[in-house]
């Protein structure tokens, strides 16, 4: 798609050049608010048939065979065979919400079954990342014959050899990129695997673990618990996997069965946020309840989180619930309080990012289950690569790095593994591990390999809009119809709307000195806007006075007291006074 660029105050932003009678033939064709038509057009979805299979999802036309999967059948024989014979399965999972949810959905599938399985989840401060040696031995002196990893263990290769020479059977389930070489495993199912035949790759971990579980079921004749769609949606929604194809068809099922049929452990995720309204959607998901999830892999005892939610104990699911609440609270004031420090950085040129492209930063005090969601943060700020570190006692940095749409983190940091301990993640995100000497290196390749394949227009910050619109489009019928574009998330974003000529009805408001809140003209319409997270615009819009202006934004429905009203989101404006 071809887009004419024009500067905002923060973002570069792009405006889609598309065919406007083709937008107006699918809006009458298919009963479509003209704003989304667009939005279907900006997407390269014009003709019929491609807009029918966005709109309606199938298990007929999404879902996918799992005997496909490379591994899957011989790792759900030996999961049966183990079954049959009585002998103990060891889930290996990970910390986050991914690892737990992929282990809570591993033992709530097996456990009906009448499987011998317990799980292993590891601390994050006192074990680190991946399964180990360590546990593989424990593993084989306590009679475990079957080890199922989770979201994890494609750069297992000591614990692979070990496992094969203690007599157990490794069995590896894992959706992050395979390096060079895979581990000896008893076998893998990772749908990366150049040899892979499933046709969709983009599942996160508790996908994977989900695909094996469904064909074990499908070939006992049984089917799945509804708990399984459940802890399938949470992983998927709070990993930020690609919301296309299978993923959106699985999302879509487990929206509808969580509106209808909610966990107790979901009950009390959604007392914590003092969520309100009545149907849940992925970005409620995303935005209120896996950040609590989350908070469950800083637990002392990671176990407790995957007993928080397979919920089988109501007193544990209060204890854990409001344990979540203090934990969550607790991160976001670290996350506040390491974001503003590496603004301060920026600020005051001890990064300068008027000579330098790649943001990295380190430090003995921040946590390590923390710094991937401020590197999240800080690229959202600034628009660069950035890469921050935990440093530990022994000299060794522990660093997640999260990156723009034009630079692939994961092969830059492969083309430098002669420097790393280790690494693993995808194109976008990935984790490190390095001596902390090898931190001036590492920056020195990263910032070279940035000046010779991007352009001065690639490391600008761009947002792209989906459509135009007025606001007289923004109507009770428009959210209607956004609801067959759901589910929101990675690479099926909320749209994002340009709405040209709107005047202040009334001077706007700083709330919390943090968030600005205006009313809106135009088109004989006047509407709510609030900028989350933008106090600098707070001076410039009361500047602005009833000059008119730009903004880009979204739509959304704002429940209050049991009602909804509908106001717009604001991202940025154009063609401000004095910018």
């Amino acid at each position: 798609m071809d887009y004419t660029f024009i500067q905002g105050y923060k973002y570069l932003v792009g405006i889609p050049r598309i065919d406007s009678k083709k937008a107006v033939d699918i809006s009458q064709q298919f009963s479509l608010s003209l704003p989304l038509a667009k939005t279907l057009v900006a997407r390269d979805m014009s003709d019929k048939e491609a807009i029918q299979d966005f709109l309606v999802t199938s298990a007929e036309k999404d879902v996918a065979d799992p005997a496909l999967m490379k591994g899957a059948i011989k790792a759900v024989e030996r999961i049966e065979t183990a079954i049959k014979n009585g002998e103990k399965i060891l889930i290996f999972g990970d910390y986050d919400v991914d690892g737990i949810t992929s282990s809570s959905l591993m033992l709530m599938g097996l456990l009906p079954l009448g499987a011998q399985v317990n799980f292993y989840l590891p601390n994050r401060v006192k074990d680190g990342y991946g399964i180990s040696n360590k546990i593989v031995k424990k593993a084989a002196e306590n009679n475990y014959k079957v080890i199922v990893t989770v979201d994890n263990g494609i750069t297992a290769f000591e614990p692979a050899d070990l496992a094969k020479k203690l007599g157990v059977d490794l069995i590896i389930t894992d959706h992050h990129r395979p390096h060079d070489k895979v581990p000896d495993a008893y076998v893998i199912v990772n749908p990366h695997q150049d040899d892979c035949q499933y046709p969709y790759k983009y599942f996160a971990g508790v996908g994977v673990a989900f695909k094996l579980i469904s064909l074990l079921y499908t070939r006992q004749k049984k089917d799945l618990p509804g708990k399984v769609i459940e802890l399938l949606l949470f992983g998927t929604v709070a990993d930020v996997v690609p919301l296309t194809g299978e993923n959106r068809y699985w999302v879509r099922e487990g929206l509808s069965y969580i509106n209808k049929s909610q966990s107790y452990s979901l009950q009390v995720l959604k007392e914590n946020s003092k969520f309100a309204k009545p149907v849940l959607s992925s970005m409620d998901i995303g935005f209120s309840i896996t950040p609590q999830i989350n908070a469950l892999g800083r637990l002392d005892d990671p176990r407790q989180g995957v007993q928080f939610l397979i919920g089988t104990n109501k007193q544990n699911v209060d204890h854990v619930g409001k344990v979540l609440l203090e934990l969550n609270q607790a991160r976001k004031d670290i996350e506040r309080g390491i974001t503003q420090s590496i603004i301060k950085q920026v600020e005051t040129k001890e990064i300068d990012l008027d000579k330098e492209n790649v943001v990295i930063a380190s430090s003995t005090d921040w946590p390590a289950g923390v710094i991937g969601l401020v590197a999240s943060r800080i690229v959202g700020q600034f628009g660069r690569p950035t890469l921050l570190f935990h440093i530990t006692k022994d000299g060794i940095a522990k660093g997640s790095c999260r990156s723009i749409q034009e630079f692939n983190i994961f092969d830059a940091l492969r083309e430098s593994k002669d420097l790393l301990i280790s690494f693993g993640g995808h194109s976008h995100a990935a984790g490190l591990s390095l001596k902390v000497e090898n931190l001036p290196e590492l920056k020195a390749r990263l910032e070279k390999k940035v000046a010779n394949e991007l352009t001065e227009f690639d490391l600008k910050q761009k947002l792209t809009v989906d459509a135009t619109a007025q606001l007289s489009d923004f109507s009770s019928k428009m959210i209607s119809d956004m609801r067959l574009f759901e589910p929101f998330g990675h690479e099926n974003q909320q749209p994002y709307f340009y709405v040209s000529g709107v005047v202040l009805v009334k001077r706007p408001q700083l709330l919390k000195d943090l968030h600005v809140k205006c009313l809106v003209f135009a088109d004989g319409v006047i509407k709510p806007i609030i900028f989350f997270n933008r106090p600098e615009l707070f001076d410039l819009l009361v500047n602005q006075a009833d000059e008119p202006f730009d903004i880009v934004g979204q739509i959304t429905q704002n429940y209050w007291n049991g009602s909804y009203t509908i106001e717009m989101l604001g991202i940025d404006v154009v063609h401000i006074k004095n910018t």
